[in-house]
């Protein structure tokens, strides 16, 4: 997302033939503030503070911004960490960006001028790895997952079967193919930490959102705000910072050698030293949580959260790409509908689509002379008020060659660019447990064409994956 790979669809940056919907609504008279993780333009870096930031949020729609361009980064000194336009160290001792980014929202909304419409973007990065949390928030979770990846899957299956969100029908996908039993595993206390402060990571983004949801009543605006939810993909099966054993001196936290000084800028992704100057340790038996530690949760517990589906995060299948929509908006919702279920699917592309119309906003044809390219999603207004979705294009996806088409009931997927299309009937199957490629060849090929011609319109095509991945 922020190379350069000198194709048109693949320049590490926001283009200037679309639109945010910060510049959206701005245009429709609306402030629009952002708190959180930006990650759409390679320009980055502190020796670019006063260069080259036409795709930072300012310069994109955004009257306040607080966050990081980066995607990725410590909790406790996160790199590219911006106010603004202006790079920016962590202002107290007891900083961790979950929090930092619920305080700035709220903030936001505090000293917002009531006399105008908002938007606001808040984009967490919680759970992403390092797994990094306060130890408070992890003690609540000691011994929570004591019974293993295995347990715990057939138990989130069976509450989500209660509760109506999965049909019984939909089976539990395999353990994920070299991904050991529970039984097996030979690092069980490692690996039950790690979930343990993931689970930790999305209590904090919890309290940070009941925050801002507070800030919102305070201001007496939560009857008329549309609050929208969603994560971005399903679970990460990146062992990042966990590939390998960890070296015997890594067990536990080396001396302190050179802290930052206030105010002094961390520039890494993965920084070498905490700010108070531990240097930052990685491995497998390396126990997660400090500001010293930088290890991901893996992919058996990326299995478990993307139950009862294959895949993670990257790919196509269920596993990558589902994740819940959670819509509140008291003054607009009928009573009936509030705390009900909508199975209709839906895509991010909705979301711009939903904002412009409940803003009474419009999506420019033009701006300054350029062409901009049409929205594709659709308005998910009719969906709160019980009303069915009528979309009349399929949905697509494509990411790092998964690709993947939805058209009613069938989808039809491919894992990396040389993976073969895979077919399967999401009412019955939702799993994708039955492939149905062979017994249905001709809906295979046309929905295969129509991702195709999909694909080299929206300028996928041409890609930079080749068959042995990147």
């Amino acid at each position: 997302m922020m190379e350069d790979r000198q194709l048109l669809g693949y320049r590490g940056d926001l283009n200037d033939e679309c639109q945010t919907m910060a510049e959206v609504l701005q245009g429709a008279g609306y402030a629009t503030y952002m708190s959180g993780k930006w990650h759409v333009t390679k320009k980055i870096g502190p020796h670019l503070e006063f260069g080259d930031q036409h795709n930072w949020p300012r310069q994109r729609g955004f009257d306040a911004f607080f966050g990081t361009i980066h995607g990725a980064g410590s909790f406790f000194d996160p790199n590219s960490l911006a106010r603004d336009n202006r790079l920016i160290a962590p202002g107290s001792d007891d900083f961790y960006y979950t929090d930092a980014i619920a305080a700035n929202a709220a903030q936001f909304i505090a000293e917002h001028d009531a006399r105008k419409p908002f938007f606001l973007y808040v984009a967490f990065t919680s759970p992403h790895w390092p797994m990094q949390a306060w130890d408070e928030d992890i003690a609540k979770y000691h011994g929570r997952y004591a019974d293993g990846w295995d347990r715990l899957r057939e138990k989130r299956l069976a509450r989500m079967i209660e509760l109506g969100i999965i049909r019984p029908q939909w089976k539990l996908s395999p353990r994920h193919p070299g991904a050991p039993s529970w039984e097996e595993e030979p690092w069980q206390e490692w690996q039950q930490r790690r979930m343990e402060v993931y689970a930790a990571m999305v209590d904090r983004m919890d309290q940070g959102i009941t925050r801002i949801l507070r800030q919102l009543e305070a201001g007496g605006y939560a009857e008329n705000t549309l609050v929208l939810f969603l994560a971005d993909n399903g679970g990460c099966a990146e062992e990042y910072g966990s590939g390998r054993a960890a070296e015997p001196g890594d067990l536990q936290p080396r001396a302190i050698e050179r802290p930052l000084g206030p105010g002094e800028l961390q520039t890494r992704m993965q920084p070498t030293h905490s700010r108070e100057g531990r240097p930052v340790r990685t491995g497998r038996g390396v126990m997660p949580g400090g500001p010293d530690t930088y290890v991901a949760y893996g992919r058996e517990w990326a299995n478990a959260s993307n139950t009862p589906f294959r895949q993670f995060k990257h790919f196509v299948h269920e596993g990558g790409i589902s994740s819940p929509l959670i819509v509140r908006w008291p003054g607009h919702i009928p009573v009936s509908l509030q705390g009900q279920l909508v199975h209709d699917p839906a895509h991010l592309i909705d979301i711009m689509a939903t904002c412009v119309e409940v803003a009474g906003a419009a999506y420019p044809a033009r701006i300054q002379g350029r062409e901009i390219q049409p929205p594709a999603g659709i308005s998910l207004t009719p969906a709160l008020t019980g009303q069915p979705l009528r979309r009349q294009n399929p949905l697509f996806w494509e990411h790092e060659g998964n690709r993947a088409i939805r058209d009613g009931k069938w989808k039809l997927v491919a894992r990396g660019a040389a993976g073969k299309w895979e077919l399967y009937d999401m009412e019955a199957d939702r799993s994708e447990l039955h492939d149905l490629a062979a017994a249905k060849p001709d809906l295979a090929e046309q929905l295969a064409e129509r991702w195709e011609a999909w694909a080299v319109t929206t300028r996928v095509k041409p890609w930079p994956w080749t068959a042995a991945g990147h």
